[in-house]
């Protein structure tokens, strides 16, 4: 039976993947609403263009659907993933699932109450084959153990494009908290780690002064029981390069090392997605081609039985908790 999705909120262009992965998946979608006309809505509506709109918030909640995808200014989410969640729909949201403790807090509160999925789409991992490949290997100990994850996050800031929301902190959270909770979740993944503690955290505006409220750089650090690691993000991606972000992750091992260039290899070879695995026998590219991206087969899985195989939702929580940890850390030093 295929399940029925709908997307609340398409403030962010990161909803165009959450639709098509989860439909590519085997749902269906039966429209979409967001509020007023947000500078996505064009764009969207070209993607999609058999999509309809529902007219009012209550009416997305009165439509049945069993999964809502939200994707609404960074600050809205969680309300809006508790309101899904009260009327009966697991959730989906768009990274980051929220921007201050409280909101977690009432999240928590609410998945204990109703019993529904709040999961967030880490897309720069849930959505690049590489992370899958790699997600193989270090299964299968190719590396041995992991100790140590190195996450870097640039972004092209493409300050013209963007809605006034994006340079207001209060909207999007702070960028340790926005863009930094991917790396965290990559290194809790890839360690196997279930808790961790943030052992330094920094943030500053360093060069786009006309919007004070821009965090354009952040930086942290994390140390579990047996790994650490180290995270870097910016609006700092250069004109020349061909895309937003150079995006890149290390993944280390007492036995060898993996490394990551999701969007673009800087090196020359074309395309995405792509991992080179060093280790005692093997020094080499690895072709991601293949790998899939399961976590949105999984997803729709445990709405259908009720498990947890794409991602644990002490995870969730978990990622969350430490970026808004690091977010407050870096706030309170912040120059």
């Amino acid at each position: 039976m295929s399940i029925s999705v709908v997307a609340v909120g398409i403030d962010h262009r990161h909803i165009f993947g959450m639709i098509e992965n989860t439909c590519a998946a085997g749902a269906h979608c039966l429209g979409f609403w967001t509020d007023g006309s947000p500078p996505t809505l064009d764009s969207f509506r070209m993607r999609f263009p058999e999509l309809r709109r529902f007219q009012n918030i209550e009416s997305v909640f009165d439509s049945g659907a069993k999964l809502a995808l939200i994707s609404a200014i960074p600050a809205d989410r969680a309300a809006l993933a508790i309101r899904a969640m009260e009327a009966g729909m697991d959730v989906m949201v768009d990274k980051p699932g929220c921007t201050t403790p409280a909101q977690l807090s009432d999240i928590r509160d609410c998945v204990r109450r109703t019993g529904r999925i709040w999961s967030i789409n880490f897309s720069e991992r849930f959505e690049t084959p590489c992370s899958t490949r790699a997600d193989e290997l270090v299964k299968t100990g190719a590396i041995g153990t992991v100790i140590q994850t190195v996450g870097l996050g640039p972004h092209r800031l493409n300050r013209a494009t963007r809605p006034d929301w994006f340079f207001k902190r209060a909207c999007f959270g702070g960028i340790l908290t926005d863009i930094a909770s991917h790396q965290v979740d990559q290194f809790m993944h890839y360690s196997g780690a279930t808790e961790a503690e943030v052992t330094m955290a920094f943030v500053a505006n360093r060069a786009n002064p006309e919007t004070p409220e821009l965090q354009d750089f952040g930086e942290m650090a994390l140390r579990s029981e047996g790994a650490t690691g180290y995270i870097r993000v910016d609006w700092f991606t250069p004109d020349a390069l061909p895309n937003w972000g150079d995006g890149r992750l290390t993944i280390l091992g007492t036995k060898g090392y993996i490394e990551l260039r999701k969007y673009v290899d800087v090196g020359g070879r074309a395309g995405t997605d792509h991992l080179v695995l060093v280790n005692g026998d093997r020094c080499e590219n690895i072709d991601t081609r293949g790998a899939g991206l399961p976590y949105f087969t999984r997803l729709l899985a445990d709405i259908a039985d009720r498990s947890e195989t794409a991602m644990a939702q002490s995870h969730c929580f978990r990622v969350m908790e430490l970026a808004l940890t690091a977010q407050a850390l870096a706030e309170r030093d912040e120059p």
